[in-house]
């Protein structure tokens, strides 16, 4: 697949180069030329060191199956993100200064969320165009991005502090997190999701939890007679960027008084084979230690020693949802069922070894892990709800874990086939339909 350079696009371009210009103070005339190779993703040359290899999930862009071809790169090429990723460099490699530098990355994250969430919400063109619902574009084009952002070599001085703080602008504005701003006349919803995971096992992997916010973002749904705005945000799954605050960076505004306070906030994972589950009881703790993250980093903690986040606010140790979750339950998902989530794995008060409660905590226990587990899916329902307790104890407040998509078993090798696409829509159609049971 190849994009068409769209109006927004070619508007895009010639708005990130004439903002070069003007905070360089060059004439905006002599910056526009290139913009038609820029769109033709020319060759890029002269300012990435490409001996700096990036972070654990920057090395896994080269990747292929059993030797073959890159696989990122095939679905960068088949989604057309591809052409985000040329534009991107080509545009940094000109920047003149920490400034421009600035402006040129926080555009093009934005830039990077508007065209994944539109590309999400419409058909794709070509004959080999991966579908409109597929999230991995997003994430591998974001990858490439953060990569060239680390391999840069600008032509005034960079300090590591300085570099840092542009990836971090770019994450943020890339997810989504920095463009979650409602309108008026509509109640509003916010719902997030996840980046892919465990791309170790088998690097194709989506996750349907972010294809899924993808799908929402900017929509406005009428339930009932009332007009309901849906934002959204992908969150990464990586500690540092929990342990950074990211997750209350993004949420806290929502809660607060104002014209951005939210009607209900949902968070969103990849969870169980052929089940939506609704959260109940979310942890404290993290306990996960048979998978790390996707920079192989691990949280610190086992079910029988679980940790807590050094950024976490303080808290009880368990938090319940405030969805409501017998209304959601009986939401029609087929092939799919629902089925709300109480089962926690707790300390009891003052005992060492981890017991599993069905009906949620007893008084006084350590959270192992919550209904969703002792992974980042169930932190970030903590996090949510702390939040609400913290901010507003009334908003309808929880999470969501949709269901595993998984490849047709005899594809091996293929980056999508039927099974998987179908598996994927039927994913979303059923989360959409259980946030409409929510409304």
């Amino acid at each position: 697949m190849r994009l068409r350079p769209s109006s927004f696009h070619r508007s895009l371009v010639a708005g990130a180069l004439a903002l070069t210009a003007v905070l360089s103070g060059a004439p905006v005339a002599h910056a526009l030329p290139d913009t038609a190779p820029a769109l033709r993703g020319g060759p890029v040359t002269g300012c990435l060191d490409q001996s700096i290899v990036g972070t654990v999930e920057e090395q896994r862009l080269s990747r292929g199956i059993n030797g073959g071809p890159s696989v990122p790169a095939e679905i960068l090429r088949r989604s057309g993100f591809d052409r985000q990723v040329d534009l991107f460099t080509q545009l940094l490699c000109r920047v003149p200064n920490h400034q421009a530098a600035t402006a040129l990355v926080r555009t093009h994250g934005e830039a990077l969320w508007r065209t994944a969430t539109r590309r999400a919400q419409q058909a794709p063109h070509g004959a080999d165009a991966l579908p409109s619902t597929d999230d991995r574009g997003l994430y591998w084009a974001r990858i490439s991005m953060a990569l060239a952002l680390r391999q840069w070599q600008p032509a005034f001085g960079l300090g590591t502090t300085e570099r840092d703080s542009l990836i971090r602008s770019f994450e943020y504005a890339s997810r989504g997190i920095t463009s979650t701003r409602f309108t008026p006349g509509a109640r509003k919803i916010l719902v997030t999701g996840f980046d892919p995971f465990t791309l170790d096992a088998d690097i194709r992997i989506g996750n349907p939890s972010g294809a899924n916010a993808l799908t929402l973002d900017g929509r406005r749904w009428r339930v009932n007679g009332t007009t309901y705005e849906i934002q959204t945000v992908v969150f990464p799954v990586r500690y540092t960027d929990f342990d950074e605050s990211m997750v209350e960076n993004a949420l806290a505004p929502h809660y607060r008084p104002g014209p951005q306070h939210a009607d209900l906030v949902m968070t969103a994972s990849q969870g169980r084979v052929g089940i939506f589950d609704l959260e109940v009881f979310n942890g404290r703790r993290r306990s996960v230690s048979s998978i790390g993250d996707n920079n192989n980093l691990w949280g610190g903690g086992t079910i029988s020693a679980p940790v807590v986040s050094p950024s976490m606010p303080a808290g009880p140790e368990w938090i319940t949802s405030s969805l409501p979750l017998a209304r959601m339950a009986q939401t029609d998902v087929a092939p799919f069922r629902t089925r709300v989530s109480t089962s926690v794995l707790e300390i009891p008060a003052g005992e060492t070894t981890p017991v599993r409660r069905p009906d949620g905590p007893t008084p006084g226990s350590i959270a192992s892990e919550g209904a969703g587990g002792g992974y980042l899916s169930n932190e970030v329902a903590y996090r949510n709800t702390l939040q609400r307790d913290l901010l507003d104890p009334s908003m309808p407040a929880g999470h969501l874990h949709v269901p595993v998509l998984s490849f047709d078993l005899t594809n091996k090798t293929a980056i999508t086939d039927p099974t998987y696409e179908a598996n994927r829509d039927a994913i979303i159609t059923g989360a959409h339909a259980i946030l409409r049971s929510a409304l």
